[in-house]
Protein backbone atom coordinates (compact mmCIF):
# COMPACT_ATOMS: atom_id res chain seq x y z
CA UNK A 1 0.00 0.00 0.00
CA UNK A 2 2.42 2.69 0.94
CA UNK A 3 5.25 1.48 -1.77
CA UNK A 4 2.79 2.63 -3.95
CA UNK A 5 3.33 6.25 -5.86
CA UNK A 6 -0.30 7.11 -5.66
CA UNK A 7 -0.65 6.32 -2.07
CA UNK A 8 2.08 8.88 -1.43
CA UNK A 9 0.38 11.40 -3.80
CA UNK A 10 -3.12 11.01 -1.86
CA UNK A 11 -1.27 11.33 1.65
CA UNK A 12 0.01 14.73 -0.33
CA UNK A 13 -3.21 15.25 -0.94
CA UNK A 14 -5.16 15.21 2.15
CA UNK A 15 -2.41 17.20 3.87
CA UNK A 16 -3.05 19.85 1.70
CA UNK A 17 -6.38 20.27 1.66
CA UNK A 18 -5.36 19.92 5.89
CA UNK A 19 -2.95 22.85 5.88
CA UNK A 20 -5.78 25.11 4.13
CA UNK A 21 -7.42 25.26 7.34
CA UNK A 22 -3.90 27.20 8.81
CA UNK A 23 -2.76 29.17 6.11
CA UNK A 24 -4.64 32.51 5.01
CA UNK A 25 -6.42 32.13 1.42
CA UNK A 26 -6.40 36.00 0.66
CA UNK A 27 -5.49 39.05 1.54
CA UNK A 28 -6.08 42.70 0.50
CA UNK A 29 -5.06 46.27 1.69
CA UNK A 30 -6.49 49.31 0.77
CA UNK A 31 -5.10 51.65 -0.83
CA UNK A 32 -4.00 54.29 2.32
CA UNK A 33 -3.19 50.86 3.88
CA UNK A 34 -6.01 51.88 6.49
CA UNK A 35 -8.22 48.40 6.01
CA UNK A 36 -7.69 45.11 5.09
CA UNK A 37 -9.41 42.07 4.45
CA UNK A 38 -7.97 38.41 6.00
CA UNK A 39 -10.26 35.21 4.38
CA UNK A 40 -9.29 32.09 5.78
CA UNK A 41 -11.02 28.90 5.37
CA UNK A 42 -12.94 29.63 8.19
CA UNK A 43 -13.74 32.91 8.52
CA UNK A 44 -13.18 36.95 6.24
CA UNK A 45 -12.33 39.53 8.61
CA UNK A 46 -12.04 43.51 7.85
CA UNK A 47 -9.38 44.79 10.05
CA UNK A 48 -8.76 48.56 10.76
CA UNK A 49 -4.81 48.31 10.19
CA UNK A 50 -4.69 51.24 12.33
CA UNK A 51 -1.97 52.94 10.32
CA UNK A 52 0.88 50.24 10.75
CA UNK A 53 0.11 46.93 8.41
CA UNK A 54 3.33 44.94 9.92
CA UNK A 55 2.11 45.78 13.07
CA UNK A 56 -0.90 43.89 14.16
CA UNK A 57 -0.86 45.06 17.67
CA UNK A 58 -3.02 47.78 17.23
CA UNK A 59 -5.52 46.37 14.87
CA UNK A 60 -9.66 46.22 15.33
CA UNK A 61 -11.87 43.90 12.94
CA UNK A 62 -14.20 46.12 11.75
CA UNK A 63 -16.48 43.45 10.26
CA UNK A 64 -16.26 39.47 10.49
CA UNK A 65 -18.12 36.64 8.20
CA UNK A 66 -18.00 33.13 8.91
CA UNK A 67 -16.35 31.17 5.79
CA UNK A 68 -16.68 27.70 7.74
CA UNK A 69 -17.99 25.99 4.22
CA UNK A 70 -14.60 26.12 2.57
CA UNK A 71 -13.23 24.30 5.71
CA UNK A 72 -15.65 21.99 5.48
CA UNK A 73 -15.27 21.37 2.04
CA UNK A 74 -11.17 21.33 2.58
CA UNK A 75 -11.99 18.24 5.68
CA UNK A 76 -14.15 16.37 3.52
CA UNK A 77 -11.71 16.52 0.68
CA UNK A 78 -8.78 15.60 3.34
CA UNK A 79 -11.13 12.34 4.42
CA UNK A 80 -11.70 11.38 0.88
CA UNK A 81 -8.17 11.17 0.06
CA UNK A 82 -7.58 8.91 3.24
CA UNK A 83 -10.35 6.56 2.93
CA UNK A 84 -9.32 6.20 -1.04
CA UNK A 85 -6.26 5.20 0.06
CA UNK A 86 -7.36 2.47 2.13
CA UNK A 87 -9.74 1.31 -0.95
CA UNK A 88 -6.36 0.30 -2.69
CA UNK A 89 -7.50 -3.39 -3.34
CA UNK A 90 -10.50 -2.22 -5.40
CA UNK A 91 -9.08 0.37 -7.65
CA UNK A 92 -12.08 1.27 -9.13
CA UNK A 93 -13.70 2.61 -6.04
CA UNK A 94 -10.23 4.30 -5.32
CA UNK A 95 -11.00 5.78 -8.77
CA UNK A 96 -14.37 6.63 -8.15
CA UNK A 97 -13.35 8.10 -5.15
CA UNK A 98 -10.51 9.94 -6.98
CA UNK A 99 -13.30 11.68 -9.33
CA UNK A 100 -15.71 12.71 -6.11
CA UNK A 101 -12.74 14.66 -4.78
CA UNK A 102 -11.17 16.11 -7.45
CA UNK A 103 -15.31 17.49 -7.40
CA UNK A 104 -14.74 18.68 -3.82
CA UNK A 105 -11.94 20.39 -4.38
CA UNK A 106 -12.97 22.14 -7.48
CA UNK A 107 -15.84 23.48 -5.45
CA UNK A 108 -13.30 24.44 -2.91
CA UNK A 109 -11.59 26.15 -5.54
CA UNK A 110 -14.93 28.20 -6.96
CA UNK A 111 -16.17 29.16 -3.83
CA UNK A 112 -12.88 30.72 -3.27
CA UNK A 113 -12.76 32.37 -5.94
CA UNK A 114 -16.56 33.99 -5.49
CA UNK A 115 -15.78 35.16 -2.21
CA UNK A 116 -12.78 36.72 -2.94
CA UNK A 117 -14.36 39.03 -5.70
CA UNK A 118 -17.40 39.48 -3.38
CA UNK A 119 -15.06 40.88 -0.43
CA UNK A 120 -12.99 42.59 -2.96
CA UNK A 121 -15.83 45.04 -3.17
CA UNK A 122 -15.66 45.90 0.45
CA UNK A 123 -12.94 48.19 0.53
CA UNK A 124 -11.62 50.59 -2.07
CA UNK A 125 -10.57 48.77 -5.16
CA UNK A 126 -6.93 47.67 -4.74
CA UNK A 127 -4.66 44.69 -5.61
CA UNK A 128 -5.15 42.03 -3.23
CA UNK A 129 -3.38 39.03 -3.19
CA UNK A 130 -4.08 35.28 -2.54
CA UNK A 131 -1.88 33.36 -0.23
CA UNK A 132 -0.73 29.98 0.67
CA UNK A 133 -3.98 28.52 1.12
CA UNK A 134 -5.64 29.19 -1.61
CA UNK A 135 -2.21 27.54 -3.48
CA UNK A 136 -2.66 24.75 -1.40
CA UNK A 137 -5.78 23.86 -3.02
CA UNK A 138 -4.83 23.86 -6.10
CA UNK A 139 -1.75 21.56 -5.10
CA UNK A 140 -3.83 19.40 -3.70
CA UNK A 141 -6.07 18.98 -7.21
CA UNK A 142 -2.77 18.81 -8.87
CA UNK A 143 -1.75 16.01 -6.58
CA UNK A 144 -5.19 14.05 -7.23
CA UNK A 145 -5.01 14.04 -10.87
CA UNK A 146 -1.47 12.59 -10.54
CA UNK A 147 -2.77 9.84 -8.15
CA UNK A 148 -5.88 8.73 -10.19
CA UNK A 149 -3.74 8.63 -13.38
CA UNK A 150 -1.45 6.34 -11.96
CA UNK A 151 -4.49 3.94 -10.14
CA UNK A 152 -5.91 4.15 -14.27
CA UNK A 153 -2.07 2.68 -15.08
CA UNK A 154 -2.59 0.07 -11.96
CA UNK A 155 -5.77 -1.04 -13.40
CA UNK A 156 -4.80 -1.59 -16.93
CA UNK A 157 -1.86 -3.34 -16.02
CA UNK A 158 -3.46 -6.08 -13.93
CA UNK A 159 -6.35 -6.38 -16.59
CA UNK A 160 -3.66 -6.96 -19.41
CA UNK A 161 -1.75 -9.75 -17.09
CA UNK A 162 -5.56 -11.01 -16.70
CA UNK A 163 -5.49 -10.98 -20.34
CA UNK A 164 -2.56 -13.38 -20.26
CA UNK A 165 -3.39 -16.20 -18.11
Amino acid sequence: MIQRIQTVLLLLVALCMALILAYPIWFEQSADASKGIIMTALKMEVVDLGGTPMDGTDDTIIESRGTWYIAALAIIASLVAILSIFQFKNRLNQMKLGALNALIMAATLGICFYKVYQFEEMINPAAGNFSLGFFLSAVAMILNILSNRFIRKDEKLVKSVDRIR
